[in-house]
């Protein structure tokens, strides 16, 4: 007598990770994430390993979840696995703020932002 399944929000040869509260401005985290858009897997994980960027350990972490969540959950191949989306958006922002000359306050934002990433297995015929 239990509820009914929530319906899978990809299809079915796809899996995705989400990682939320990342610590950098969501323009920064585009420039990683363009790093890692429409590639096979293996080459992503090994782009984002030699970046120079302090955000690419994060986005190769989420990218590694998503592999693992295509593996283990939906039984997909992984020698197969193309990044089909890796899109970002805004999370909060922590307002800060430092004392200026003449009683000003100079705002200091520290935003937020979170990553989604898709795979998705393609065949070796396609």
């Amino acid at each position: 007598m239990g509820t009914e399944k929530n319906p899978r929000r990809v299809a079915d040869n796809e899996a995705q990770a989400v990682l939320r509260m990342l610590r950098t401005s969501p323009q920064k985290l585009n420039l990683v994430a363009g790093l890692i858009r429409g590639k096979k897997v293996d080459r992503a994980l090994s782009d984002l390993t030699f970046s120079k960027r302090r955000i690419a350990g994060d986005v190769k972490k989420c990218l590694q979840s998503a592999i693992a969540n295509a593996e283990n959950n939906h039984g997909l191949d992984v020698d197969e696995l193309v990044v089909a989306e890796a899109y970002v958006g805004k999370n909060i922002t922590l307002k800060r703020g430092r004392p200026r000359a003449r009683g000003r306050f100079g705002k200091i934002m520290k935003p937020f932002s979170q990553l989604t990433i898709t795979v998705r297995q393609v065949g070796e015929s396609a």
